[in-house]
């Protein structure tokens, strides 16, 4: 080893020792007779004194060096001199006095700084992300993805799960997204897919008897791309065999808080995670994600406009549309342009418009469009309601109910991130529960599944499949933090009479189904067991121990929001002879490379 210890290792208790240290340059300091060098490698930083007077060829050396450069250094661990101590750094009592400074490799100057955190283009750090990578923060982030990738193992280890690899190329079936196609050159014209997640698989195994399984799976899902979404990320995949909801639920938030407690920068709230019913979530937040770092709350004033001279209001509510609103502490003084602003927010989240009252700070005059149209005593009720202060700004949209949830859930983030509300250095879990079956609405004739099409209705409501699918609740549920979805699960269907009558409602006929999924309905005709998981989303649970707002950068080569890589070039062409070989002819003619 060209190195006894590394650069963030050595404490006061090894002073007198000899060492030999490598890494790369991370500052360089030129004090006349004396250079000092910050060394850097994985675990740390340490300061190293290459003093002429001491070895006269050590300093010849390092003055040649520069940042960046790798070197090896061999010298003596010391005291720094009292006063020139660095308590911000691990090894800030110590020093190295070179006796021997070796360049294993020059480097060129970096297209943006190293040894500090400054703002870079993120095209310019991802087309350099190997010298991105070697930066303090993205060195952080990666050690927090270990360590909750370890306890992860461990945990689950400890309670008799087996980790299971399960293919990367699978057959080709609808569960969502796009697959990722893979062609065959063994079997010219058929294609395997990418999995978008191993659900078949993981059934089967099940099936199979292995009653508790896990995997920390690699996923392909061919969709259009935002901050928490990438062409292939992370989950953990766990099944289990003859468990209830329950079951499920106790032991992933057993499972989170321990990763947290082990690998998190950002605190957990609590140590048990409240549970809201979908609806309930709907009712409050207006919407399955919420985020419970702030209130903001949505509130129903139907009953209290109901019989107001405001048209829109009046005739909703008669309709069984309802009136809902938010009030935003503080924003009661919002200028005509800052209100305007919000009105096309509204109007971008399918609203037709926003209604708003605001309360004066002072006179606590109530001012607003709409309060020509109210009696005293109904501003009165609605400020009452909504628990409202002088100097609090009351906005109010009544439409369709999924385009109110939508309208102010949007609202409400918008607010809590203008306020600083949403800032908070916190993780905030909860699971939402009890699902509709079924997506609101019918799609070509046919019911949509709300989650998946092996997701267990719940068994009291079964017989609702026959007369009533749209009140079908099921046994989905989804743990939510921060306004993020992390895991998704749900207790599976296990009866193949059952699935089928899923696959047909939701527009399968048994012929496609088979085709698509015979595999399986011929896997529960033997004896396949009660059994249900779940899928935390590790890129997206490690960013938020991390503290970051994109999974990007808990990845060590992720893609751009427009799915490329910007290190390798790629997606890119290929030869025309790879083509031949898989049989198969572009439609758009582009350049091959040879």
């Amino acid at each position: 080893m060209l190195k006894t210890h590394s650069c963030g290792e050595l404490r006061v208790e090894n002073v007198g020792a000899t060492v030999s240290l490598a890494g790369w340059v991370n500052r360089r300091r030129d004090m006349g007779g004396i250079i000092f060098i910050d060394l850097r490698d994985r675990d740390g930083k340490v300061q190293v004194v290459v003093d002429s007077g001491r070895s006269q060829t050590a300093f010849d050396r390092a003055d040649q060096i520069r940042g960046e450069y790798v070197i090896q250094v061999k010298g003596e661990a010391r005291r720094r001199p009292q006063g020139q101590e660095n308590p911000n750094l691990p090894t800030g009592d110590i020093e190295v006095a070179a006796d021997e400074v070796i360049v294993l490799n020059p480097a060129q100057t970096p297209p943006f700084l190293i040894d500090r955190d400054e703002n870079v283009d993120e095209s310019l750090r991802l087309k350099y992300r190997y010298l991105d990578l070697r930066r303090e923060r993205m060195q952080r982030n990666l050690t927090i993805r270990h360590k909750a990738v370890k306890y992860i193992r461990d945990f689950l280890d400890e309670r008799g799960f087996l980790e299971i690899e399960t293919p990367i190329l699978f057959k080709s079936t609808p569960e969502g997204a796009r697959d990722y196609l893979v062609p065959s050159r063994v079997h010219p014209g058929k294609f395997y897919a990418l999995p978008q997640s191993p659900q078949q698989l993981k059934q089967l195994l099940m099936v199979a008897g292995y009653e508790r399984y896990f995997q920390i799976a690699r996923c392909f899902r061919d969709e259009d791309l935002r901050a928490d979404r990438q062409p292939e990320f992370t989950q953990l995949d766990l099944e289990m065999s003859f468990v209830e909801r329950d079951d499920v639920l106790d032991l992933t938030e057993e499972l989170v808080i321990g990763m947290a407690k082990t690998a998190s920068l950002v605190p957990l709230t609590t140590e048990k995670f409240p549970q809201l019913s979908y609806r309930e979530a709907m009712e409050r937040f207006g919407t399955d994600r919420p985020d419970l770092r702030f209130g903001l709350e949505l509130t129903d004033i139907s009953d209290l406009v109901a019989d107001s001279a405001f048209r829109v209001f009046a005739e909703n509510v008669a309709a069984g549309r309802p009136v809902k609103a938010i009030c935003v502490p503080g924003c009661g003084g919002y200028s005509r342009k800052q209100m305007g602003e919000l009105e096309s927010m509204a109007k971008a989240e399918g609203g037709k418009g926003l209604a708003w009252l605001a309360i004066h700070p002072e006179t606590e005059q109530i001012r607003g469009p709409i309060v020509k149209f109210f009696t005293v005593e109904q501003l009165i009720g609605i400020t009452e309601r909504m628990e409202a202060k002088p100097g609090d700004l009351i906005l109010i949209s009544s439409d369709r109910r999924s385009v109110v949830y939508s309208v102010l859930s949007g609202l409400r983030a918008e607010m809590a991130k203008r306020l600083g509300l949403a800032d908070k250095q916190e993780l905030s879990f909860c699971w939402v529960i009890d699902f509709p079956l079924f997506e609101e609405g019918l799609e070509d004739g046919h019911f949509a599944p709300s989650h998946h099409m092996f997701t267990m209705p719940k068994r009291e409501h079964i017989p609702l499949l026959d007369s009533d699918p749209g009140a079908v609740l099921s046994e989905q549920y989804d743990l939510v933090c921060n306004g993020f979805e992390v895991a998704g699960g749900s207790i599976r269907i296990h009866e193949r009479p059952l699935q089928r009558q899923i696959m047909e409602l939701i527009g399968f006929t048994w012929e496609a189904a088979e085709e698509q999924f015979g595999h399986m309905l011929e896997a529960f005709e033997y004896g396949a067991p009660p059994h249900g998981g779940i899928a935390p989303g590790i890129d997206r649970l490690v960013a938020l121990m991390a503290g970051e707002p994109n999974i990007r950068e808990v990845m060590a080569f992720p893609k751009t929001a427009q799915a490329t890589d910007l290190m390798s070039d790629s997606p890119s062409t290929v030869a025309e002879h790879q083509l031949a070989e898989l049989h198969i002819q572009l439609a758009v003619k582009e350049p091959a490379s040879k």
